[in-house]
């Protein structure tokens, strides 16, 4: 017997968990934005490598595709 198991966030506890994550949050950001502000400059450079990484799909894979061009194949 299987019971209907609820989502934590239409949960009795779960909401006023949520809501206290939220209110946390906010002061979180709102104490720290100023230190935050100042890492972005280094934040982005750091992204450069990572989205090289991600971006050009880890040196150009060619599935599926040959050597041959297609108008050397149409002669």
């Amino acid at each position: 017997m299987t019971h209907p198991t609820t989502p934590l966030w239409k949960s009795k506890a779960g909401i006023p968990l949520l809501m206290l994550l939220v209110i946390g949050l906010f002061y979180l950001v709102r104490e720290h934005s100023t230190h935050a502000s100042q890492l972005l400059p280094y934040l982005i450079l750091l992204l450069c490598p990572l989205m090289h990484l991600f971006g050009h799909h880890h040196g150009h894979h060619r599935h599926g595709e040959t050597d041959v061009r297609k108008d050397e194949t149409r002669k």
